[in-house]
């Protein structure tokens, strides 16, 4: 007999919804470091690792390698099904695989759950070396932290530089890290819808974000990860997700997709909602059950941080570092990371020529959701 859970009867989600020692381990890989990670901050990091995942096989010489970096709320599972260890399925499916644009018949594809993620890599839910979840303890890291401890990866695996690395977003950002502090590691670069410094309006809205998730009252200053279900800092992330998800669309596409259209039977005038909300309430839903609060501020923060010329010159003379051959693409209705940002990206770097555009009502989502036209733009590079 079938049982129905009734909205009363759906499951609480746990405190954090962190990957978990003791959870499956799906198509997870892992690196240890077996020395503490220096950080930009002073700080070291102990007992650091990093979860990843591949697809391919590495050439004997290792010159196939090719590394794919996640956005905020992204993991090391690019393609691929809902599975056991995987809650939700590839975020870039259509792009990796034997035929497709990483063909994997001739590239090795790694993606690693950046450092400070929640789905197996080290993070606030993951456990200091006393066998405390790091919580408030965790230290602030920035996208530098976050390439020194992919190289290590890299270097673990054999692998002395990168036939591509490309990236959107915060991965964008990653990859614009790789391509100015090891040059000689990065042959060819694709930059999605990114940008060299985090904009004042970009810090702002994540202010408003990180705002939300500390004012939830389970938020207990970062230290909640051994609460029950249910109670932890789910509110905040939530709003948090609602918020983000509005910068990451764009107004014509919710307009033409819901307009002032109530949710079923529901009436707005009586407590009810308009189809808008309810696409809001399922975003949140979903990512409080497969994301960490606490690696949500860290990542957000470390996205803040982010500033390519930072003692590097400016803006200008980092971006002159880079010798891989580039192609920097924007998205056309993206409101949160505009054209005019990897057009100073196209103009700075040397090996790079005008921005290509894809074409997309889903504003910065796009970069993720046409993956044809960003399929387009790796085989433009002509590896």
């Amino acid at each position: 007999m079938n049982t129905v859970l009734t909205p009363s009867a759906v499951p609480l989600p746990p405190a954090s919804g962190a990957w978990r020692e003791g959870d499956p381990p799906g198509r997870r890989q892992w690196y240890e470091r077996d020395e503490p990670l220096s950080l930009e901050s002073g700080r070291e990091l102990p007992n650091m690792r990093l979860a990843f995942q591949t697809w391919g096989r590495l050439a004997p010489d290792r010159s196939n390698a090719v590394l794919v970096l996640h956005a905020l709320t992204g993991d090391s599972h690019v393609v691929g099904l809902v599975e056991p260890g995987h809650p939700t399925p590839g975020w870039w499916n259509g792009l990796i695989g034997p035929g497709q644009a990483l063909d994997t018949n001739r590239w090795f594809v790694l993606a690693p759950n950046v450092l400070g993620g929640c789905q197996g890599s080290t993070g606030p839910s993951s456990f200091t070396p006393e066998g405390r979840h790091w919580g408030s303890a965790f230290p602030f890291l920035t996208q530098r932290d976050q390439v020194a401890a992919e190289a290590g990866l890299a270097d673990a695996l054999g692998i002395d530089h990168w036939a591509l690395v490309i990236g959107g977003s915060m991965g964008g950002m990653r990859a614009l890290e790789w391509a100015v502090s090891h040059p000689e590691r990065t042959r060819a670069l694709l930059l999605l819808a990114t940008t060299a410094a985090a904009s004042a309006e970009q810090i702002a809205w994540t202010n408003i974000q990180l705002h939300a998730i500390r004012s939830d009252q389970h938020w207990r200053g970062g230290d909640y990860h051994d609460a029950a279900p249910g109670l932890g800092p789910h509110t905040g992330l939530g709003l948090a997700r609602r918020l983000a998800h509005i910068t990451y669309r764009s107004e014509p596409e919710l307009q033409a997709r819901f307009g002032r259209t109530p949710q079923g039977t529901e009436n707005p005038w009586n407590g009810g909602r308009y189809q808008v909300e309810s696409y809001l309430d399922h975003h949140a839903n979903k990512l409080v059950r497969r994301f960490d609060a606490g690696s949500y501020v860290t990542l957000a923060e470390a996205m803040n941080s982010h500033d390519l010329g930072r003692g590097r010159g400016g803006t200008r003379a980092a971006l002159g570092r880079v010798t891989a051959k580039t192609l920097v693409a924007g998205v056309d209705s993206d409101r949160l990371y505009p054209l005019s940002q990897q057009a100073e990206l196209a103009n700075g770097i040397p090996t790079a020529d005008h921005v290509r555009t894809i074409e997309s009502p889903y504003g910065h989502d796009g970069f993720l959701i046409e993956v044809e036209q960003v399929a387009a733009l790796v085989r433009e590079l002509d590896l």
